[in-house]
């Protein structure tokens, strides 16, 4: 990893937090700032936090990621989500930082039979989706070197304030709390622990990795089968029912089929991620999840 500091956006969020805490366990001198701290959209206060840090990385997790809120918040998404990024691939190629920016298998459209590779054409449904597209082409075309990285279906250990907790948190008080459950079937995902994400992503650094990259959890599964696998570990018996995709008046769309396929990290040689199931049991036993773990 480098030798030089290292900056994380959105610091306090899911990614944001494993990434400090693996980073600092490296040695490495990292500085994540949450919102509060560092609003990316402020063009002044990101100048002035690169004139005074200096970085030689930047880990971009800042996003505006509630995809039913963005459709109406238009200006807010493309704000955070495309314009802002613009600014930061600038400041990093300006400092000659390297750019590493989060996306989403949500720039596809979801009408594939096979899951998605980087080199396939996205084809986004959503603002948030478009707005996510356009911090892609932003970060590659103003930071050359820059790696984007599609991700999906995130939850770790911090949670995800702005959802009210991350989806398995949420799935467990929902059983709780209902003694029922009625969750989606038909759209498809690789869900992906933060905690492996933030490894994979600290590996393509070291190996000089850029471009577009696929990194997720291994496999895939519905949501309805992610709940039962949490409800599962979780030793909650409750009826759970699958449902078809409803798209509300105003909703945003999302992909059916979100699994994304990875050559071209196969290709740079960097690790497969575990399958989903075995990271969802780690994070649930280390979260205090699992009856195993008030043992």
């Amino acid at each position: 990893m480098t030798d030089g500091p290292v900056l994380v956006t959105g610091g306090g969020g899911q990614l944001a937090s494993d990434l400090e805490d693996q980073l600092g366990r490296l040695g490495v001198e990292v500085h994540a700032r949450a919102r509060s701290e560092l609003d990316i959209t402020d063009d002044r206060t990101v100048a002035d936090t690169f004139a005074r840090l200096r970085p030689t990385v930047v880990f971009n997790c800042a996003a505006f990621h509630n995809v039913d809120v963005c459709e109406g918040e238009e200006d807010r998404a493309f704000e955070v989500n495309t314009r802002a990024v613009k600014r930061i691939a600038e400041r990093c190629e300006a400092h000659g930082a390297t750019l590493i920016h989060l996306s989403t298998n949500y720039v596809f459209d979801g009408s594939a039979t096979e899951p998605y590779g980087e080199l396939d054409r996205p084809s986004p449904r959503s603002v948030y989706a478009i707005s996510k597209l356009g911090g892609e082409h932003a970060a590659l075309a103003y930071a050359p070197g820059a790696l984007v990285v599609r991700t999906a279906g995130l939850y770790g250990r911090f949670g995800s304030a702005s959802k009210g907790g991350n989806f398995v948190v949420r799935m467990i008080g929902r059983a709780r709390e209902q003694r029922k459950l009625s969750v989606v079937a038909d759209q498809r995902l690789s869900p992906t622990y933060t905690t492996d994400l933030a490894a994979a992503l600290i590996q393509a650094v070291d190996r000089g990795v850029n471009g577009l990259l696929h990194i997720t959890n291994g496999g895939d599964c519905s949501w309805y089968e992610f709940t039962r696998g949490i409800l599962e570990l979780a030793a909650i018996d409750v009826p759970l029912e699958p449902v078809a995709t409803v798209v509300p008046e105003g909703g945003a769309d999302r992909p059916l089929n979100g699994v994304l396929a990875r050559p071209r990290a196969d290709a740079a040689g960097l690790a497969e991620l575990r399958p989903w199931r075995d990271a969802l049991a780690d994070y649930m036993l280390s979260a205090g999840l699992t009856p195993a773990a008030a043992r």
